[in-house]
């Protein structure tokens, strides 16, 4: 599976950390309807840092469709609010 974070470019990922990614993407989505901003950060960094852990970083040369393409680092709740709907971004 191709991960994209805007900003840093593509990661292969496992399909096995699926379930958690997903796990973490449906908690983001419960907090941005709250409108919290300080528990969307912490849970936000929780999905990028985990990308970095579990994936491997593709060469920058290489351009392949993302399965699933995350904001940048620094996208605000309010964007947030606007992305991660329904299901969010990681499909169950």
């Amino acid at each position: 599976m191709i991960v994209r974070l805007m900003g840093e470019g593509q990661f292969e990922i496992d399909s096995k950390h699926l379930d958690e990614m997903n796990r973490i993407d449906n908690n983001i989505v419960k907090i941005v309807v709250k409108g919290d901003e300080r528990a969307f950060k912490s849970e936000f960094k929780k999905l990028i840092d985990y990308v970095h852990r579990n994936g491997k970083k593709m060469p920058d040369n290489i351009l392949k469709p993302s399965d699933i393409i995350i904001p940048p680092a620094d996208v605000t709740v309010k964007e947030a609010q606007e992305i991660f709907k329904g299901e969010g971004l990681v499909p169950d």
